[in-house]
């Protein structure tokens, strides 16, 4: 099922609004360029009783139809939680660079990370920036994310973008040559998290780029829903 978007794209001075049909989303895994980070990355999953990729990097399909832009999302009982990630969306024969939460169970996760993947909504910014703009300067790029529980805001995950592969290298190791089809959309990877992986009631993310002094930023909160049995 495909979905489309009211999106927003800066490219240089301009911005302009354009509908855009996502037509296949994958989710990148432990794409770090650090051995040592992706090993506690997994570590840390581990913890949490998920089992070690077959591959590092590992892509997942997911459906479109788990994008949304709303400021809430609904998940089951109280297990999930997000990860900010850097997008790399392929629209009109160009490259954009977004932000978004890759929600995930983690009580699903430890039961297989194939399901984990399809069952949370994967919230996204509508806003994206393009490529060519941020490229020259790719390794100045920041990733950030803030949990909410209750009335208390914690810095939950911060680091370079450079922690993760190279975008166009990454998407090369999914499709040869790199040439993902108009209108995909892939996240790239995360950071690890401050304190350890949690379960979240809000969760905000951004990207942020300090040499055009400007920033990306999305935000929601979870409903959660019970569990009967």
């Amino acid at each position: 099922m495909n979905r489309t978007f009211a999106f927003r794209f800066q490219n240089g001075s301009t911005e302009i609004r354009c509908d855009v049909t996502i037509e296949r989303t994958i989710v990148a895994g432990w794409t770090g360029r650090d051995p040592v980070a992706v090993e506690k990355h997994i570590k840390e999953l581990e913890l949490l009783g998920v089992k070690r990729p077959a591959t590092t990097p590992i892509f997942y399909r997911v459906s479109n139809a788990r994008l949304t832009t709303d400021p809430t999302i609904e998940a089951i009982g109280d297990t999930s939680g997000g990860e900010v990630e850097f997008l790399m969306l392929r629209h009109g024969g160009k490259w954009w660079v977004g932000a978004g939460s890759d929600h995930t169970d983690r009580e699903v996760e430890a039961y297989g990370v194939t399901v984990s993947k399809q069952l949370c909504e994967k919230p996204i910014s509508p806003l994206f920036w393009a490529y060519d703009d941020v490229s020259p300067h790719w390794d100045k790029l920041l990733l950030r994310s803030y949990v909410g529980i209750g009335a208390d805001r914690a810095l939950y995950q911060e680091g370079p973008i450079t922690k993760m592969m190279d975008p166009m290298a990454l998407i090369a190791r999914y499709v040869e040559g790199g040439k993902l089809p108009d209108n995909s959309l892939m996240f790239c990877g995360t950071l690890a998290a401050i304190g350890g992986i949690r379960a979240t009631d809000e969760f905000e993310f951004e990207i942020e780029d300090p040499v055009l002094s400007r920033k990306i930023t999305h935000s929601y909160r979870v409903e959660k829903l019970p569990i009967l049995g």
